[in-house]
């Protein structure tokens, strides 16, 4: 199979080029500067060397979107105009381009967002939901959605992404660091929930989504078993063997991080109903077990 990845260099995007690699998959990283390869069976293109010759996109498979400028950054005004138009502007090129060669690909993979759903400490949430445009990471992910569904005559995946746990990279380390230094305890009422996903299930169930034709739209990439902020903690303070003690106050991450802290104090329960449907099996489904193998060093 030959897979073009957009957004390949980040925490996701790395531990995808090392499973196509290790299926013997053909990789063409699509990136805004030029970069080298260690593998034979990776590639290296510009966005300028595609819109210039369109055509090194002839063949390939299947395209996975995953660039984006990080939300992990204080939520100025100027920060969201980056946010929204580093997605839009991605999607767009990637349009504008399929259209112009005749080989297209059968699949896009897109990234999303859980946050179109809204926040709910009681209710739970799967693909057929209704849109809650509450925040500005909700409107975000409307808009970026809305234009990958442009898209003609390819079939096309929104993956919304949860919170993906891995040992080397995401949100997990700084998560992992207060434990550490034997502080951990939970944020604010430790009520709201995490939907998670391990690393290892993340790249697999993109895998599953391009090898499966029938799956298409809206597709939830989260574990089947959502915690809470508190439950998540105390699992971690198990497997670190650090107390689960020192709890944050909400106001102080309201301080720090304005705006974003919307991510850390509200929460959602999200349910991988297509996935589940069409016969996925995750590899981690409770957390205590997906934390312990992060923790041990396992996670490839």
């Amino acid at each position: 199979m030959k897979v073009a990845i957009a957004g390949g260099t980040g925490f996701i995007g790395r531990h995808l080029v090392k499973y196509f690699v290790h299926n013997n998959d053909t990789v063409l990283l699509i990136s805004r500067r030029q970069t080298v390869s260690d593998s034979p069976s990776v590639s290296n293109v510009t966005w300028s060397e595609l819109e210039a010759n369109p055509s090194k996109l002839e063949g390939i498979d299947a395209v996975i979107n995953l660039a984006g400028e990080s939300i992990n950054q204080r939520w100025t005004e100027e920060a969201k105009q980056r946010i929204l138009h580093s997605r839009l502007d991605t999607v767009g090129r990637l349009a504008r381009l399929l259209e112009q060669i005749e080989d297209k690909p059968h699949v896009i993979v897109n990234a999303s967002g859980m946050s179109i759903y809204g926040t709910s400490e009681t209710e739970v949430f799967d693909e057929t939901s209704p849109k809650r445009l509450t925040d500005f990471l909700a409107h975000t992910v409307e808009q970026w959605e809305e234009a990958v569904d442009r898209i003609q005559g390819i079939r096309v995946v929104k993956i919304r992404v949860g919170l993906v746990l891995g040992h080397d990279g995401g949100a997990f380390p700084k998560m992992a660091l207060p434990y550490k230094l034997w502080v951990g305890g939970k944020i604010g009422s430790g009520r709201q929930v995490l939907s998670w996903v391990h690393i290892e299930d993340m790249i697999r169930l993109i895998d599953y989504c391009i090898e499966h034709e029938d799956i298409s739209g809206a597709v939830n990439a989260t574990a089947p078993n959502p915690v809470t902020n508190d439950e998540f903690g105390r699992a971690l303070g198990r497997v670190l063997r650090r107390p689960h003690f020192f709890p944050v106050p909400a106001w102080l991450f309201k301080l720090l991080f304005g705006e974003l802290s919307v991510l850390l104090l509200e929460g959602q329960r999200v349910i991988p109903r297509v996935l589940l449907d069409h016969g996925f099996e995750f590899k981690f489904t409770a957390i205590e077990q997906a934390l312990a193998q992060i923790t041990s060093g396992g996670s490839k």
